[in-house]
C-alpha cells in the first residue's frame, strides 16, 4: 500500500478516500470470487462459455479475486508495427509477447491471428488466448479509421483461443455495418463456448468541439458500452473516462439533465462509476484500457487508472504500450504493480 500511495503522489487522498453518492456502491453488482455464479448463471450462456469465462477470471495472480489484468497487443495493425514495436524490438517476436503475459502474471493475452496462431501449439494451454478478430487497417492512403473481420471466429476457435476480442467505432458512419458484424460474430463464439470481449471506441470527428476532445466523455463512452452489452459482450473494454457532456457539446442524440446533475461529478471514479452502470450496473465487467506509453510517468499513470476503476466498480486493466514498450523485466513490474491495487483489500470500492 505505502508504494501505491507514493506512485499515487498529491491526488493518493483523494483517489483513496472518495466516496461515490450519485450511484451507490449498493447499486452495483460488485465483483467477487464467485462473480460467474452471481452474473452469469441465469443468462443464456452455455456451460461451454461458462467454462471459458472461468479460466479467464482464474489464471495468473488475480485468480479467484473476480479481476483481471489482460495484456493485449494488437496495436501492430492499429498503429504500424514500426511505431508499436521500435521501442523494444523482441516484440516482433509473437513468442516473447505471450512470454511477457506469463511472466507478467496476467489472466489472458490478446492479439492478432497471426500472432496467437504462430504459436498455438506451445502455448494456448498455458495461458488463455483472446484473439481479436477485426482491426482498423492503418496502410491505406490517406488514413482511413474502420474495424475491418480479419478472420473467423472458427479458426480462433481450432487454435484454442478461449475468447474473441473485437473492436466498434460506435458513432462512426461504419459503425452499423460493425455492430451487425460483431453481435453475428459473438453469437458464434457463444454457439462454440468462447467468451467475448468488446474495445467499445467512440470515433467520429465531430466529437471534437471547441477544441476539445469528447470521445472518452463519461456520456458518450458509457453509452458505447451500453450498446456492447447489448450485443452480448461479456467484457466491456472502455477508455478511461476524464471528463463529460459530450452529448451537451455535440448536440446530437439524447440525454438527460440529471446524468450530470445527479448520477455524476467531474470525479474520475464518479464518471468510471456511470462507465460501470451501463455494463448493466455491473453485471458485465468493465476493464479500462491502460493508454499509451510516456515513459518514466508509466507506472504512477497506470495504478492511478488501477485504482479508479477498482473504486469505481470495475474489473481490471488491460495494458499494452506500458507494458511491452520497454524491457521486459520492467513491463513485468508494472504489470504486476497494477496487479497489486487490485490484490489490496485496504483499496475499496468507493
Amino acid at each position: 500500500m505505502s508504494k501505491i500511495v507514493e506512485l499515487l503522489g498529491a491526488n493518493a487522498n483523494d483517489l483513496l478516500s472518495h466516496t461515490c453518492k450519485g450511484i451507490t456502491k449498493e447499486q452495483i453488482h460488485l465483483t467477487s470470487p464467485d462473480f460467474i455464479d452471481q452474473s452469469f448463471m441465469g443468462s443464456n450462456r452455455n456451460p461451454q462459455v461458462l467454462r471459458s469465462l472461468h479460466q479467464l477470471y482464474n489464471t495468473g495472480r488475480l485468480a479467484g479475486t473476480g479481476y483481471m489484468s489482460i495484456l493485449p497487443v494488437d496495436q501492430g495493425i492499429e498503429h504500424s508495427a514500426g511505431a508499436s514495436f521500435a521501442p523494444n524490438p523482441i516484440y516482433f517476436d509473437p513468442e516473447n509477447i505471450v512470454k511477457l503475459a506469463i511472466e507478467g502474471g496476467c489472466n489472458a493475452v490478446a492479439s492478432t491471428y497471426g500472432v496467437l496462431a504462430s504459436v498455438a501449439r506451445k502455448y494456448a494451454h498455458k495461458i488463455p488466448f483472446v484473439v481479436k478478430i477485426n482491426h482498423n487497417e492503418f496502410l491505406t492512403y490517406p488514413d482511413k479509421f474502420d474495424q475491418i473481420m480479419f478472420g473467423s471466429v472458427e479458426e480462433a476457435w481450432r487454435m484454442g483461443a478461449v475468447a474473441v476480442g473485437a473492436t466498434i467505432y460506435f458513432g462512426a458512419p461504419e459503425s452499423n455495418r460493425q455492430i451487425v458484424e460483431v453481435a453475428r460474430a459473438f453469437e458464434r463464439a457463444h454457439e462454440l463456448g468462447m467468451a467475448t470481449i468488446l474495445w467499445c471506441y467512440t470515433r467520429n470527428s465531430a466529437f471534437k468541439k471547441d477544441g476539445v476532445d469528447y470521445h472518452t466523455a463519461a456520456d458518450l463512452s458509457s453509452q458505447a458500452n451500453h450498446l456492447g452489452v447489448t450485443i452480448q459482450a461479456d467484457i466491456i473494454k472502455q477508455k478511461m473516462s476524464d471528463k463529460n457532456g459530450g452529448y451537451n457539446a455535440t448536440k446530437h442524440g439524447k440525454t438527460h439533465p440529471k446524468v450530470y446533475s445527479e448520477l455524476t461529478t467531474d470525479h474520475l471514479i464518479d464518471l468510471c462509476r456511470y462507465q460501470v452502470a451501463n455494463c448493466y450496473m455491473g453485471r458485465i465487467g468493465l476493464i479500462n484500457s491502460g493508454g499509451e506509453s510516456k515513459g518514466a510517468s508509466d507506472l504512477a499513470e497506470a495504478v492511478t487508472t488501477a485504482v479508479i476503476n477498482k473504486r469505481g466498480g470495475g474489473q481490471g486493466l488491460i495494458s499494452g504500450r506500458k507494458a511491452f514498450q520497454k524491457p521486459m523485466n520492467e513491463g513485468v513490474q508494472l504489470l504486476n504493480t497494477i496487479q497489486d491495487v487490485y490484490l489490496d483489500k485496504s483499496i475499496t470500492i468507493a
